[in-house]
Parts: structure tokens; sequence; C-alpha cells
């Protein structure tokens, strides 16, 4: 008889140990991993290093409510420094060793030209926040932006200017040589768009993205005296011209795109930028879901020890991107399955291109054929030390 029980009682252990055995394995793929490449240091660290504390706020938002179908989204972060080198170890780094199904990155135009065709051998999707020159997801299939390109952007501003009737005959040119979204919105984007609106150009200088001392340069457009000086530059930069601007007396409006959209300019420029006006795709003051998210955003960039606590536009765009893949992975139906891995990326990547009008924190996005996101465009305007928003426009 006891051996009887003593037999019934291991059977039952067993067959306890099997369901066990059975749960702990979908257990294992209730995490859906997403690789972060984020640039916390480098030279992009002014714009960059408050990515993280927006990212981890959209996943603890999304796990807080359940997850995707139940499974939670667990982040792997990789710090680039803005290396492009080091963006193509981390795609490699998510792919193979950490099974990730996405990734949230990389941040710079030099880091995706190197990591972008490393993902298209990996089969993986990644989709950056902040490059934005030309045309760098041409033929790739897992390359994704949630960024505008500096033409639209520049673009809508010019437009925004002219339907304004603000001073719109001549212009200029001023940008840095030593970084290449600069570079290229100096030497390729302005010109390009100035003959567009029948602008008179002027003349152009240039200048090393960390130069100081800009006095050269401004007084060259002082002797031509534009009405626009188009900037191609970091927001330092655009700092020590506005401020050499002012002390030389030129009076001209500055405009720039979203390499200068730093939610502290107008305070840091102490009044010497009135009137620079530039696009950038998020304006926390739009709406109460911005309202709220520029608040959650400041306490826990407070709580980091953060000095910037206003989210920039980068904020916002690494912020959607957790919430379009969350968008994506729950259309997809994935299980984070390890054997399922390689398929799951590519349905992820299909049911991104295919989103079309996805309500955001930035406003409504869906991608284009060259899966940039179409998303607006706040053209915005420095007065008394802060942002003022001028014009909202789509420019598709």
């Amino acid at each position: 008889m006891k051996r009887s029980k003593f037999f019934l009682s291991g059977l039952v252990s067993s067959f306890v140990l099997a369901i066990v055995g059975q749960v702990a394995i979908p257990s294992h793929a209730q995490e859906l991993v997403l690789g972060f490449s984020m640039a916390k240091t480098g030279p992009y660290v002014s714009l960059a290093n408050t990515n993280e504390v927006a990212v981890d706020l959209a996943v603890d938002e999304i796990n807080a409510k359940g997850g995707i179908d139940g499974r939670k989204i667990k982040l792997v972060k990789f710090d680039t420094g803005g290396d492009p080198k080091q963006a193509a170890l981390a795609v490699r780094q998510f792919a193979e060793d950490n099974k990730a199904l996405a990734v949230i990155g990389p941040f710079s135009s030099g880091e995706v030209r190197v990591a972008f065709p490393a993902g298209e051998r990996l089969g993986i999707v990644q989709m950056s926040m902040s490059s934005s020159a030309p045309a760098l997801t041409k033929d790739f299939s897992y390359a994704f932006r949630n960024t505008r390109d500096e033409r639209i952007v520049i673009d809508q501003v010019l437009a925004a200017l002219k339907d304004k009737k603000l001073p719109f005959a001549t212009a200029a040119t001023a940008y840095a040589t030593d970084d290449t979204v600069s570079k290229s919105v100096g030497t390729i984007v302005l010109p390009g768009l100035f003959t567009k609106y029948g602008l008179t150009q002027k003349g152009a200088v240039d200048f090393q993205y960390n130069a100081f001392d800009l006095s050269p340069q401004v007084s060259q457009l002082a002797q031509i005296k534009p009405d626009i000086i188009g900037l191609g530059a970091p927001p330092e930069a655009a700092i020590n011209l506005a401020k050499e601007l002012k002390r030389q007396g030129v009076v001209a409006r500055v405009i720039g795109g979203t390499t200068v959209a730093d939610p502290d300019l107008p305070a840091r420029m102490e009044g010497a930028g009135d009137s620079m006006t530039i696009g950038t795709t998020f304006f926390a003051d739009l709406n109460d879901r911005t309202r709220a998210f520029a608040k959650e955003f400041g306490t826990r960039a407070t709580k980091a020890g953060i000095a910037r606590h206003e989210p920039n536009q980068q904020d916002a765009s690494a912020y959607d991107i957790v919430y379009l893949y969350a968008e994506a992975l729950k259309r997809a139906a994935v299980t984070g399955a390890a054997d399922k891995v390689a398929a799951e990326r590519t349905a992820v990547r299909d049911a991104l291109a295919r989103l079309k009008g996805y309500a955001a924190l930035e406003g409504e996005i869906s991608f284009g054929e060259d899966r940039d996101s179409i998303k607006p465009i706040y053209v915005i305007e420095a007065k008394g030390g802060r942002w003022m928003l001028l014009d909202t426009r789509r420019g598709e």
C-alpha cells in the first residue's frame, strides 16, 4: 500500500514537473527583445543623451498595460558613442547574440550609413530617430527612419515664410564642413531650395562645427546683407553664429532644419537669435498629450541627474519608435520564439511598411515607399527665449 502511494506521489510529481516544464518553454518567449543603439556619449551627446529617458518611458508604459498580447518588451542597450563602426557592431550583437526582433536607432546619419547595410545583411529592422541626410534608406528593405529628410523640412520652413509674407528675396548659406548632415544642407539642400523659391543667392560661408570665433564669416555676411541665412550646423554652432550676428549688427532671419531643433536653444542664445526659424517634428506645447509626455520626461530626466529636462524632437521620435514597433509586433503576431526570430523580424518589417496614419505622439505617422516616416512638420520661431509655433505643415 505504501509502495502504491509512493508510486502515485512520484507519478503526480512527474506530471507537475512536466506541466511546469511545458510552461517554462513559452515563458522564455514572453519577453520580446528590442535592441537600443544609443549615442549616449560622443559628439551627439547634447541631443542624444536623453533618448534613453524617452525609450524607457515608452517601454514602461507599454509593459504596464500588459505588453504585446501579454508579452513584455525587454530592452538591450548598446552605447555606440556616435561611432559608425560601433553602430555596425551593435546591430550584429543585437541580431546574433541577443536575438532582438528590431533595433531602435542608430542616431546619426554617419552611423546609419554603416549600420543600415549591416542590418540588411542580417535581416533585422533598424529605425533611426535622428539621421536626416537625404536618401539613407534607399535600396534597403529593413531600414526605416522616424525622421524627415532635411530637404523636406527646410522646404516647409521656406514655404511658411513665403505664405506669411516675411522678408524673402535674398539669401546666403552658413554651414559646418565637418558634419555629414550640416555639409549636405549647406552645399546641396539650401542652394537647391533657394533656387526653387526664386531667392537671389548672395554667397556662402563655412566653418568647423565646434569653432567658437565666427567673426570672419559673419563679417562676410554683413557685407552681403541677405534677408535669409540658411544654416547647416549643430546647436552649438547655431548659438555662436547668432551671438556674432547680433554683435556685428547683422539683421537677417536665420533658418534651419532639424539639426538645430534643440528645445533650450532660444534661451541659450540669450536673445541673440530672436526670429531664428526652423523646422522640427515635435513641439512640446502642441496639445495635452505632448504636454503630459514633456512633464513625465522632465521628472525622469531630473531624477536621472540630466541637465536638460525638456524633450527634444529626437526624444519624441525615439519614444514613438517604441510604440511603432509595439504596433508592428502586435500586427505581426510575434511570439519571440528563438526558432521563429528570422521570420518574425521580416514580419515586423512588413507590418511597419504597411502602417498608415498611426496616432503617435508627434502626430499621425505613415511610412512612404522609401520607409521614411511621413508626419507633421512644425515650423517654430525663437521669441523671448523660447520657441513659438509659427505654422504646422505636412510636407508629404
